[in-house]
């Protein structure tokens, strides 16, 4: 447990961005999973639902959440899952 005022703060601090970024990660994961699960479905609706993940990724490396690299290559991956699918 922290003892002095400012660690207290920083664990504060820690808690609140940690909720923050677990929704951010939570976010971008489900959206990819529905993404996926749409390409085995009707690949018609998953190019639709593209832009979604697309967003989604953005805000996370925007936020801090995921790396710019990562969010890249999950864009290459979803992009290139779906003109297989076709």
């Amino acid at each position: 447990m922290p003892i002095t005022k400012s660690a207290k703060k920083a664990l504060r601090q820690s808690k609140r961005r940690r909720v923050g970024n677990l929704k951010r990660i939570n976010a971008y994961k489900t959206t990819i999973k529905q993404f996926n699960k749409l390409i085995l479905a009707d690949a018609k609706e998953a190019k639709d639902t593209l832009s979604k993940v697309y967003k989604s990724l953005d805000k996370a490396v925007k936020v801090g959440v995921i790396k710019a690299n990562k969010a890249a290559r999950l864009k290459s991956h979803a992009i290139l899952s779906l003109a297989k699918k076709k």
